[in-house]
């Protein structure tokens, strides 16, 4: 990994975020709102295509350019969201994100963009997180899963769940140009989370509202599961039990 802070101010970077139908838009929004922020960074989407596509609340979002144009990316971005299952498969989008992360200076994964890079084989030895459901998934790519909000390890920068891709964009921030330039975006964003209740985590959240996610997303929890362990016999890594 670059040393935190080393990239020079008059250093141009590209950064690219993965777009695809079915993504959660804060996984996306959120980090871009940060990296639109960064010196002398240019900030990208990429689609499958040219076309337009529907978060997974409706919201039309549409690509710069699409994969295949995209040039090399300093920054590699991996949004999640229910979207995501459908590409676990995908030669394209697979391919595309080992490309730019080998010549990457940071791979940044938010929610389950973490199982798209897992899928990728980007996870093998690496400490990584996710979404709550699925954190226990991560050992199916290889990767050693870790209950945090932001988890680095190298030039890996995961992000947990939905608005947690602030913190790790920020995060990314101060690896490329130190503290004080994430702690200036962080205050022109005025990023001081003050929420109205104390259930932003399932160790924190009531009981019954942890059931009442977990049942909300039982059938892409499991569809997740099924996926997760056939990528594990196809990367000949041992599926933990209960993935």
């Amino acid at each position: 990994m670059i040393p935190e802070g080393q990239i020079p101010d008059g250093g141009a970077l590209e950064i690219g975020s993965l777009l695809f139908e079915g993504i959660d838009q804060i996984d996306l929004t959120g980090p871009f709102e940060v990296f639109t922020r960064i010196p002398n960074a240019r900030c990208r989407l990429y689609g499958l295509s040219a076309a337009p596509v529907r978060d997974a609340g409706g919201l039309l979002l549409t690509p710069d350019a699409t994969l295949s144009e995209a040039p090399r990316l300093d920054v590699l971005h991996v949004p999640g969201g229910p979207g995501q299952e459908a590409l676990m498969h995908d030669d394209a989008v697979l391919d595309w994100l080992r490309g730019q992360a080998a010549g990457a200076k940071l791979v940044f994964s938010v929610c389950t963009g973490a199982l798209l890079c897992g899928a990728a084989g980007l996870l093998r030895e690496r400490k990584a997180t996710t979404y709550w459901t699925v954190l226990h998934l991560l050992p199916c790519f290889g990767a050693t899963p870790v209950d945090a909000r932001v988890v680095v390890d190298g030039n890996l920068v995961c992000a947990g769940g939905v608005t947690s891709g602030i913190d790790g964009a920020l995060q990314v921030a101060a690896i490329l140009h130190g503290p004080k330039v994430a702690e200036t975006i962080q205050l022109a964003m005025q990023y001081a989370p003050e929420p109205p209740f104390d259930a932003g985590s399932p160790d924190r959240a009531p009981r019954d509202v942890v059931e009442a996610v977990h049942n909300a997303t039982a059938d892409l929890t499991a569809r997740r599961e099924r996926t997760a362990r056939g990528i594990a016999a196809e990367l000949g890594i041992a599926a933990p039990d209960g993935a």
